[in-house]
């Protein structure tokens, strides 16, 4: 399909999409009460009846709310004011970091002869103004990819230290026409504010946001997919070769440290992709808990319906859609992002369609055939199950890779006008009363972030070795030293043989996580120490009595996001509709 354009527009023209403030719109007038839908009718631990998970895709939390809730409010760009009373937050602002850093460090005097894990570092023979952190501008949406391997975020962590980013997960491309520091490896330490991510900090200024939210374990997309999922990454089987993106374990078996594309996905197969991966029969992720109970869920993945032509003519595999914002046309489905491909029992590697829209969610009559559905469909389909009165209790949401927020194949822009467009819909469904809505990513791209979270789980891979820095690295782990990834009181996670593996080192680097809901506290900060596997955990707490994965799955150990809600009243955080484009507050809402 073809993309509207997403550039900046004149401010005077905002004024007559917005609401003059930060005052909150009503929502439609209620329709003729429903008959309790059979979701509805489950029996739960809150009050919250469907989940929605929005899982981006590779955004550190000091990128997007690095100065929040402070705004540079340029004039022809989206306007941010925080309301009285917002909470301080941990960011680079608060701490003082943006025009004193660490990472300056990383100019040549300073770092020859420097040693960080097992690499040797001459520097970067840049000047120190260009290695301060800097504020990224709405018309600089479109940044390049930076490295988010699991080797190189632990090097750029430095064992706290967080002064050794641009050396090790900066990127080597730039934007063509670019200037500055953007142009250069210091792109690593930019950050967007209010005036771009404008969305994102009015769902964190009206509902609840969490500062203290991390990856379960460095590195890329597969392994933070994996997470949210089942809070494991170890178990994978390799096909078709050796890859340094799944290591040995130490057990006998292998972890998912990097991106392989799930085993038999037809789009893998189109890809040609030659070394693949699939989880081991003995994990297993939430959808499996989920079908036990005969509870409703779908992994709503964009692109996935190979049978949809997009608006340019494109079809199966290869459908693309084109951004105004990256003046580029990307594929809309991305194997190694799809969470529930990577096992047998919740796999739809032929992306069959679902028998009707009113099956969604359940055990389709197909899933007992050659090709089953088994829960796995695109987005649109969640948009029409929804609409037609079936909203599973639990949806995984997977943008098209173009509104995914991916540097390199989305921008923030692009990403805003997904979330939005789904938030603003849900919350005129009948079931928002009992809706809610997690913003959360799989990675943080490299992106610089100030706060480390010292490691409980440790690895001490020395063998496999990895690319960090434009330098081959001896082993995957390199935190705290050569071949170690650890910290005092840290232990060897159990892997789902049982046992202690490698390749699970974490907390690993800190994300965005929001809480959008008629139950969230409003313009609320939480600090409770969370992970991805927060969300498995939610999810078993709230339908299933607190039932847990096992098999050395992080949801036992992982914080809670309770505290981001508020039991105590009546669901009364008021409905939010934001502007796709601009992200800023709409008098009215919008058509759906």
């Amino acid at each position: 399909m073809f993309r509207r354009t997403l550039l900046p527009i004149p401010f005077a023209a905002l004024l007559t999409l917005a609401a003059c403030g930060n005052n909150s719109v009503n929502a439609p007038a209620s329709t003729a009460t429903a008959a309790v839908s059979a979701q509805d009718a489950v029996a739960t631990a809150t009050p919250i009846k469907h989940v929605v998970v929005i899982f981006g895709e590779n955004v550190s939390f000091d990128h997007y709310f690095a100065t929040y809730p402070q705004a540079s409010n340029p004039v022809g760009e989206p306007q941010f004011t925080a309301a009285a009373g917002t909470p301080t937050v941990n960011n680079l602002s608060s701490n003082n970091l943006i025009a004193a850093n660490p990472n300056a460090l990383a100019t040549s005097p300073n770092t020859a002869g420097r040693t960080v894990g097992s690499v040797t570092i001459a520097g970067l023979g840049l000047p120190a103004a260009d290695l301060l952190p800097f504020r990224l501008d709405r018309s600089q949406a479109n940044t390049a990819s930076q490295n988010h391997a699991y080797a190189a975020e632990q090097l750029a962590y430095n064992n706290g230290a967080m002064d050794s980013f641009p050396l090790f997960t900066a990127s080597n491309s730039t934007i063509a026409g670019s200037t500055g520091a953007f142009a250069t490896k210091g792109q690593v330490l930019g950050y967007f504010d209010g005036n771009t991510v404008t969305a994102m900090w009015n769902y964190a200024q009206n509902f609840a946001m969490n500062q203290n939210a991390y990856t379960d374990t460095y590195g890329p997309s597969t392994p933070g997919a994996l997470a949210v999922v089942s809070g494991q990454n170890n178990g994978v089987i390799v096909t078709g070769g050796t890859s340094a993106n799944a290591i040995p374990d130490s057990a006998g078996g292998f972890t998912m440290i990097g991106d392989l594309d799930p085993t038999g996905d037809v789009c893998t197969t189109a890809a040609g992709s030659t070394v693949t991966g699939t989880m081991s029969s003995n994990n297993k992720n939430i959808g499996d808990l989920l079908n036990a109970k005969g509870l409703t869920w779908g992994g709503f993945m964009g692109g996935f319906n190979l049978q949809t032509v997009n608006a340019n003519g494109t079809t199966g595999c290869a459908r693309s859609t084109f951004s105004q914002v990256l003046n580029a046309t990307k594929t809309d489905y991305i194997q190694h992002h799809a969470w529930f491909q990577y096992y047998a029992s919740t796999a739809n590697l032929t992306h069959t369609r679902p028998s009707s829209t009113a099956v969604i969610g359940t055990t389709d009559p197909l899933d007992n055939t050659a090709t089953p559905v088994h829960h796995q469909y695109d987005t649109d389909d969640f948009f029409a199950a929804v609409k037609a009165g079936n909203f599973p209790s639990v949806n995984f949401l997977k943008a098209p890779a173009v509104e995914d927020g991916h540097p390199g194949n989305s921008d923030p822009i692009d990403e805003q006008a997904f979330v939005t467009n789904v938030i603003n819909f849900l919350q005129q469904q009948p079931d928002w009363k009992n809706t809610a809505v997690i913003i959360a990513y799989d990675d943080s791209d490299g992106w610089y972030d100030h706060r480390y979270k010292a490691p409980t789980s440790s690895s001490f891979d020395s063998t496999t070795e990895q690319s960090a820095g434009g330098k081959t690295v001896a082993g995957s782990d390199n935190l705290s030293a050569a071949g170690q990834c650890t910290a005092t009181g840290a232990v060897q996670p159990q892997g789902v043989n049982g046992g202690a593996v490698n390749g699970r080192c974490g907390p690993g680097t800190r994300t965005p996580f929001i809480l959008v809901s008629p139950w969230a506290k409003v313009n609320f900060v939480d600090d409770t120490p969370i992970t991805q596997a927060s969300v498995v955990k939610f999810i078993e707490d709230n339908w299933l009595g607190g039932q847990r994965l096992g098999g050395g799955s992080f949801d036992a150990s992982a914080g809670s996001i309770m505290n981001m809600f508020d039991f105590t009243g009546s669901g009364n955080a008021p409905t939010v509709y934001l502007d796709q484009n601009l992200g800023i507050k709409l008098s009215t809402a919008p058509a759906i």
